[in-house]
């Protein structure tokens, strides 16, 4: 195999800025998930921002999983679209910077997807996301080839809300399965999936082998309120689950079996991308001769890691040895 996991997402480049609670109440934003915006919405929130320090890296839900399976020393690639702006050029450098094979052509017009990431004071963060030119990714950017050489392919979510990028996601995990590799898919969202609930539920049942989603996502899907009972249902479907539970740590469903992983006591301070990490540790611990209770343990480090600090990456490459080394 050539790459570890090959991910398919929306192209973003995320814009973060830690802003007080009355800052977050004046945009007129439900605070703590993840709203589709355009580029009048967008600028007018961004315009509240001017005087406040803001962070700008490559983004986008399964492009954080892809930089973290790279992090931790896996072989990963990424198909995503961006547009020939300075902001794509960004995106694509900060990509290949990492080691992520991204080779899907640029759009000749329009322009590259952001997402403005609010971080208030609770740690909580608020997505303003503009898809732009991410939500034109169709199947002809879909290379099979590249597929069939990855172990994992990795779905978000997100890509069900676009008949184009839906296609697109579609293409890959059927060229995924007739190639007898693996297919893990992240719910994304609470919101998708109460919009898309019978079509998870499909997925789960049908191609994916690995299926990550958070408390709340697990609760909308199966109707269940306890933890323990969520992830029994979504296992009776799924091969494999994994659910995270917040501060709470997280549960694996392997084999029959309820895997559970202690979460790392940490001071929250941005939750910007903590899951998205998390599957990214998972997916490198499991395609590199982790055992699942050991790659449960490299994610949970890997997600408190990220929240502590601001943003959804590691500053470098020292925080992932330093997580390994203390999971082996």
């Amino acid at each position: 195999m050539l790459y570890d996991v090959f991910g398919v997402g929306n192209a973003l480049v995320d814009i973060q800025a830690r802003v007080s609670d009355s800052l977050l109440a004046e945009t007129g934003f439900d605070k703590g998930i993840m709203t589709l915006v355009d580029d009048a919405q967008q600028q007018a929130v961004l315009l509240r921002l001017a005087g406040v320090s803001l962070n700008r890296c490559a983004g986008g839900s399964a492009a954080n999983t892809i930089m973290g399976v790279a992090d931790f020393g896996g072989t990963a690639a990424y198909a995503g679209k961006v547009a020939r702006d300075e902001v794509g050029e960004f995106f694509l450098r900060d990509m290949r910077a990492a080691g992520v094979s991204i080779e899907v052509i640029q759009a000749a017009s329009g322009q590259t997807g952001t997402c403005a990431v609010l971080i208030s004071e609770d740690a909580q963060r608020t997505l303003l996301t503009n898809l732009a030119v991410s939500g034109t990714l169709s199947i002809d950017d879909i290379d099979e080839n590249d597929v069939r050489m990855a172990k994992y392919v990795y779905i978000e979510g997100y890509l069900l809300t676009n008949p184009v990028t839906r296609e697109a996601a579609y293409k890959a995990m059927d060229a995924a399965k007739k190639a007898g590799n693996k297919v893990a898919f992240t719910a994304s969202d609470p919101f998708l999936c109460n919009m898309c609930r019978d079509e998870i539920w499909a997925l789960v049942e049908g191609p994916v082998d690995l299926f990550f989603c958070n408390e709340l996502e697990a609760q909308s899907l199966t109707g269940k309120t306890d933890a323990i009972e969520c992830a029994a249902e979504l296992h009776r479907h799924a091969e494999n689950v994994a659910m995270t539970l917040g501060a709470n740590g997280s549960l694996l469903m392997h084999e029959g079996a309820a895997i559970p992983i202690e979460g790392v006591p940490v001071h929250a301070i941005d939750t910007t991308g903590a899951g998205d990490m998390y599957a990214g540790a998972l997916l490198f611990g499991i395609t590199n001769g982790m055992s699942w209770k050991q790659a449960g343990q490299l994610a949970s480090h890997a997600a408190a890691k990220i929240v502590s600090q601001l943003g959804a990456r590691f500053p470098d490459n020292t925080a992932a040895r330093e997580i390994l080394a203390r999971v082996k």
